[in-house]
């Protein structure tokens, strides 16, 4: 069964790091786009970073590509966020997906309903 499991978030305090990872099971995630989301309640989700599934190159929101950092190591097959700087509004839950087939060369997805298999969440809390 596919599926996508994080791991990485806790509480952190404003300024702190975190390393999220996302581990594929059943899905080859350098064969696809993958990205991060955050969640906040009352909110829709919202694109944080993803990788691009050709070249492996990542991109980002502008409002975070300063300060977060997406990869991919293809031979544990898992998508990392690495976060730093990080502020209280970066409190979360943050969602690893991965955008399935068809799939066109350059896909950049960068909007939830672009996804279609989804972890279940990592809690990012950063206090002040």
């Amino acid at each position: 069964q596919a599926q996508l499991v994080e791991s990485g978030g806790g509480l952190v305090q404003a300024g702190g790091s975190l390393k999220l990872s996302c581990a594929g099971s059943g899905l080859t995630l350098r064969s696809y786009p993958v990205g991060w989301f955050r969640q906040v309640p009352g909110k829709e989700r919202e694109f944080v970073a993803g990788i691009a599934w050709t070249d492996g190159r990542p991109y980002y929101r502008d409002s975070d590509k300063d300060r977060f950092t997406i990869s991919r190591d293809n031979t544990k097959n898992t998508v990392s966020l690495q976060m730093i700087r990080l502020k209280p509004e970066d409190t979360g839950v943050y969602y690893c997906a991965l955008k399935g087939p068809p799939l066109a060369l350059g896909d950049r997805p960068a909007s939830a309903y672009e996804f279609n298999y989804w972890g279940q969440g990592t809690q990012v809390t950063v206090s002040s």
